[in-house]
């Protein structure tokens, strides 16, 4: 005796994918939550001056909240790549929606990577960990941090251009495509401000305001991520199958 298997519903599986965009959304947004724990600085002492120090001098080995920061990055991190990923399985197969949720998933990645790259020390506020780093007297964890944070930060700059490409080109997720330029036009102008910060601190000149425009820079993304989050929470991704056209009509039939 043999079995006709069954098809899902139509009606089953859209509500799959909505639970799954849904997941995404929780996850991204709680992500954006974890990723902006440095703010506990306004309430902690830290020892660390923000006006200068790097945000990632927070999680540094020899820091005595460093635990707790590298904790949050990985979560964050997590969050983010768990969240990229759920989109890429129920968004529509289009160009710029896949290359945006691809470089967000670069960025979890990479960030989550970053916290198992700790500094040792934070060289911004401590003459002697600056004087190593500049010797080549510190871990190799230097260097790899330093080559994880630039991976995360070209992913999450890669992926607010191309979701606002993307929200833009498609016409979906309105209050991204409303909110998306100004927000991507801000962070790359506090990029350019946190890279010339560094270049002058690399020179071996005092800096001026390095740790605002990165906790700027970074505070940027967990905008970003939290208005992504709230459009995928509104709008139930729509995948490349085509929905199931209506059934015709039947033309009424007349008296003969």
């Amino acid at each position: 005796m043999s079995v006709t298997p069954t098809r899902p519903a139509p009606g089953a599986a859209a509500g799959g994918r909505t639970r799954t965009t849904g997941a995404a959304a929780v996850a991204l947004l709680l992500g954006a939550l974890a990723y902006t724990a440095w703010v506990l600085e306004l309430v902690i002492a830290t020892g660390l001056d923000p006006v200068r120090a790097y945000v990632s001098e927070l999680a540094a080995a020899d820091q005595p909240l460093g635990g707790l920061f590298r904790a949050t990055d990985l979560v964050a991190g997590l969050l983010v790549l768990v969240g990229a990923l759920a989109a890429l399985a129920t968004t529509e197969r289009r160009p710029w929606t896949v290359a945006g949720f691809s470089a967000l998933a670069l960025f979890g990645a990479a960030t989550a990577l970053d916290s198992r790259l700790p500094l040792s020390c934070a060289p911004t506020s401590d003459p002697v960990c600056a004087a190593r780093e500049t010797a080549g007297l510190v871990p190799a964890t230097h260097t790899a941090h330093a080559v994880s944070s630039t991976l995360a930060m070209v992913g999450a700059l890669a992926a607010l251009v191309l979701l606002t490409v993307a929200a833009r080109r498609y016409e979906q997720w309105p209050a991204l495509a409303r909110l998306g330029p100004p927000l991507v036009l801000a962070e790359l102008a506090a990029t350019v401000w946190t890279l010339a910060e560094v270049a002058v601190l690399t020179a071996g000149q005092d800096t001026w305001a390095l740790g605002v425009g990165q906790r700027l820079q970074v505070l940027l993304v967990a905008l970003y991520l939290a208005v992504l989050a709230g459009c995928l929470a509104r709008r139930p991704a729509r995948t490349g199958t085509p929905d199931m056209p209506p059934p015709p009509s039947t033309p009424p039939r007349g008296d003969r």
